[in-house]
């Protein structure tokens, strides 16, 4: 059982709830000290200037748990930190076990002092699981925020941070699905990726009515440790402003901030692989990035038979993120996973991240239940010792970004012509939502007959370029063949010219044979 299994079935829907209830009695450890966020980039400083150390992990019978017995282990919620002051959010702890096995400190702060909470077996209903019970253990893994974002009176599951760097959120009426993390090393490279880790969580009371969360983590790696602060605030979509402050131990060359995980097994693309009766299996289907100079670049996702990576010119960035543009139960039919209420995340960079390239990887994967798609932005300095790193941005958890003003990509097709050799690209678009053009355009009005498909290729011939009006959708569908011929890897361009404007998103593809 891997960690995306659980992430499926055992972290369960974010549309779980439960009623506020009153909670127990202070069981935070009584000594507290002076909080301030300048303490934990002070603190994440002097790590780094230590020798790595690693973390400690849980023993035996809690490492060797099994999936079914590890959901067995759930926090009572009538124990839920701030559940009965009306401020808004209740705080849950997560145990450790299974995959879970780095334990975390957590504390608590509250008028300025910050307290840790200690270990309380009698939080936790255990099931049918027979454990050693040891108040005072290590025994944390990650932490979860409730918060009534559906249904008033119920509190709903926003965020959860646990494994790793690893965290996740929902916007209303959606579960989880792609995940995010604080720092990505080395990922995709041949020797392996280092995967940084929250060592310790600090969450701010919230006040009384808070639509806000402050949640302050410490990230420790063998060769960077760092300062988070995510400002966490739940609704339609949930906005997260996250700050970090790095200092590295070793120089680090490919390092990946914000970066982005989520599963793609099939889509159309796909699908005469996939022997499987929902028509497609994914979490994400598109990376979207926004260019500084006003071009949205479309990638469809793939599952690729061999890893591939690819990289997007990204100079001061404005956005990027992985999207679920598939929103219909009709995209899946999956009755028990809700493909189509996945979320999309969007990353918003603050103040200008410099020269850099948003890093997208593919990984092959044959089950669902494997994370094999990761994106982030990869910044051209060098992260040295002695020359911390401070950047900030936000991150949108909920329906996928409409704000181009462009066409967009809503659909990708295809498939073999007759001709065995040529692969056919169909490519939907759609009107921009609620935007009219500067010529008063709306709607399935907003695709003027003097459109024209602009298609390039890397590799291979491109053939029989065609586009057209679709009145089914009251959008734009562009075709074309691509010749394959002796062709390994081709490297697509498409976009719809007016006048010689772009003026849909651009979309593109890594055809390989």
């Amino acid at each position: 059982m891997n960690r995306r299994e659980f992430l499926v079935a055992g972290g369960g829907s974010a549309l779980s709830a439960v009623a506020p209830s009153v909670a127990a009695p202070a069981w935070a450890d009584e000594s507290g000290r002076p909080f301030n966020r300048d303490e934990i980039v002070e603190r994440a400083e002097a790590l780094a200037a230590r020798p790595y150390q690693r973390p400690e992990r849980v023993g035996d019978p809690f490492r060797a748990l099994g999936y079914d017995q590890y959901r067995d282990i759930q926090f009572r919620p009538e124990r839920a930190i701030w559940s009965d002051d009306k401020r808004g959010f209740a705080l849950e702890l997560l145990h450790s076990g299974f995959i879970y096995d780095t334990p975390v400190d957590v504390h608590l702060v509250e008028n300025g002092v910050e307290v840790p909470v200690r270990y309380d077996p009698s939080l936790f209903a255990f099931g049918k699981n027979e454990l050693p019970h040891h108040p005072g253990s290590r025994l944390f893994s990650g932490i979860r925020l409730r918060y009534p974002i559906n249904t008033p009176g119920y509190l709903d599951e926003v965020a959860v941070f646990q494994g790793g760097s690893y965290f996740r959120s929902v916007g209303e009426g959606q579960v989880y699905g792609v995940s995010a993390r604080g720092l990505a090393i080395d990922t995709g490279e041949p020797q392996g990726e280092e995967f940084p880790i929250f060592r310790s969580f600090w969450i701010e009371r919230p006040i009384i009515g808070a639509r806000t969360a402050t949640v302050h983590a410490l990230l420790d790696s063998p060769r960077v440790a760092g300062a988070y602060t995510f400002h966490i605030m739940p609704g339609h979509s949930t906005l997260m402003d996250v700050d970090a402050t790095l200092f590295a131990r070793a120089e680090i060359g490919h390092l990946g901030l914000a970066p982005l995980t989520s599963m793609y097994l099939f889509g159309s693309m796909e699908r005469p692989r996939f022997p499987d009766y929902r028509d497609a299996v994914h979490d994400s289907d598109t990376l979207t990035v926004a260019e500084a100079g006003g071009n949205w670049v479309v990638r469809p996702l793939a599952n690729p038979k061999t890893l591939q990576m690819s990289a997007f010119a990204a100079n001061d960035v404005k956005g990027f993120g992985l999207q679920q543009r598939s929103v219909r139960y009709t995209d899946f039919k999956d009755l028990e996973a809700k493909y189509e209420l996945r979320p999309s995340i969007w990353v918003a960079p603050r103040k200008g991240w410099g020269e850099g390239v948003v890093e997208l990887v593919e990984i092959p994967s044959d089950r669902e239940f494997n994370d094999n798609i990761v994106a982030f932005w990869r910044p051209s300095r060098v992260l040295k010792p002695g020359a911390p790193l401070h950047y900030a941005y936000a991150l949108r958890w909920g329906r996928p970004m409409t704000e181009s003003g462009l066409a967009r990509v809503k659909e990708t097709n295809g498939g073999l012509t007759l001709d065995r050799s040529r692969q056919l690209f169909v490519v939907d678009f759609v009107a921009p939502l609620d935007v009219e053009t500067p010529g008063g355009r709306k709607g399935a009005d907003f695709f003027p007959d003097e459109i024209e498909p602009s298609v390039w290729a890397s590799a291979g011939g491109v053939a029989n370029v065609v586009g057209y009006p679709n009145r089914a959708t009251g959008g734009y569908r562009a075709s074309f063949e691509l010749d394959t011929s002796g062709v390994d890897l081709s490297e697509l361009r498409l976009a719809l010219k007016h006048d010689e404007a772009v003026v849909s998103e651009t979309w593109l593809y890594r055809w390989t044979g």
